[in-house]
């Protein structure tokens, strides 16, 4: 029967939960890195403008008595977004809960094993989305053959001149010099104890004292406002079969431009289309509800989730596919 009864009524607290573990959860990158852009539909279209045209040199001498130079422009409202529902849930019975000893806390527990498999899901997403090859234009591969980056855990490598030079090419073919660089956490093990950046940072830390390489001295280093580092983990095992986890960041690099708020005119090399528009999601897309099933005695806590990662400006992004080995 529609509509049933978890539809017409979202639990507040529960969400509240999910909504702070969601933020407190740093590990994950895929709500830090571009922007989150709350929408009302869960498809749409966006526009586009043509960068070439925009920076194209026009403006022209005028004479006395004749017209100004001008010209028109092009506006792209072919692009698209749709957020489809990805959701998870979690039953608690009530002999269980009723035999539950302190301090256990099954309505708490199961709101945050939910919440932790939405955010591994998003991060999933966003990995297969923005942090592979052939998403971006500039594309480079790993490695010591012709026309590859040599791997930044070898000694002689050049990472703060590999990320300059793209930083440079961007700038000079979009006309924004990137702000962002994410990794895995592979990649900034490996960066932290790199000779160049080392030997780079050496004299500026006190006598006796060690030359430590953090987030905030790589992104002086490489000119870039943030680094973020994908530090969660997922285990790609099925049930049944021994573990398996990994960094779902895998050892890749990606160096972008991200607007800092969204906004019409406002380029990005990506953005999050969240569908805040249903009933009780949050500007993330989310929602998480409790739903009673009386057949089953039991509650059922479920978590759902709306949204479209999108590439918006692919040549705002360079990427490094297993830039360690």
């Amino acid at each position: 029967m529609q509509p049933t009864r978890g539809d017409v009524h979202v639990n507040r607290p529960l969400t509240n939960i999910s909504v702070a573990f969601m933020q407190d959860a740093a590990n994950f990158v895929a709500d830090q890195v571009f922007p989150n852009v709350p929408v009302q539909k869960q498809s749409d279209r966006y526009f586009t403008y043509d960068r070439g045209e925009m920076n194209r040199d026009e403006m022209e001498l005028r004479a006395p008595g004749t017209e100004s130079a001008g010209r028109g422009y092009t506006v792209d409202s072919t692009p698209t977004y749709y957020a489809p529902v990805y959701a998870y849930h979690h039953d608690i019975p009530d002999e269980i809960r009723a035999n539950a000893d302190a301090p256990l806390d099954l309505d708490r527990e199961t709101t945050y094993i939910v919440t932790l498999k939405a955010l591994i899901k998003r991060e999933v997403l966003w990995a297969t989305k923005y942090f592979q090859g052939g998403v971006w234009t500039n594309d480079y591969d790993g490695g010591g053959a012709t026309g590859q980056v040599p791997h930044w855990n070898i000694s002689s490598s050049t990472p703060v001149e590999n990320v300059r030079a793209a930083a440079t090419t961007q700038a000079e073919s979009t006309g924004f010099r990137p702000n962002t660089l994410v990794m895995g956490r592979r990649v900034f093990d490996s960066l932290v104890d790199h000779p160049e950046i080392i030997d780079r940072i050496k004299y500026s830390s006190s006598p006796g004292s060690p030359a430590i390489v953090n987030k905030n001295t790589l992104a002086q280093l490489f000119e870039v406002e943030r680094v973020l580092v994908m530090d969660s983990i997922r285990n790609t095992a099925k049930k049944g079969l021994a573990n398996s986890h990994s960094f779902i960041g895998g050892k890749h690099a990606l160096l972008c431009y991200v607007a800092p708020n969204p906004g019409i005119m406002t380029p990005s090399a990506g953005y999050t289309f969240s569908w805040a528009g249903w009933f009780g999601a949050s500007q993330s897309g989310t929602r998480i509800k409790t739903i009673r099933l009386d057949r089953e005695d039991s509650d059922r806590v479920e978590i759902q989730m709306a949204l479209d990662q999108k590439v918006v400006a692919a040549d705002m992004g360079t990427f490094w596919e297993n830039i360690v080995d």
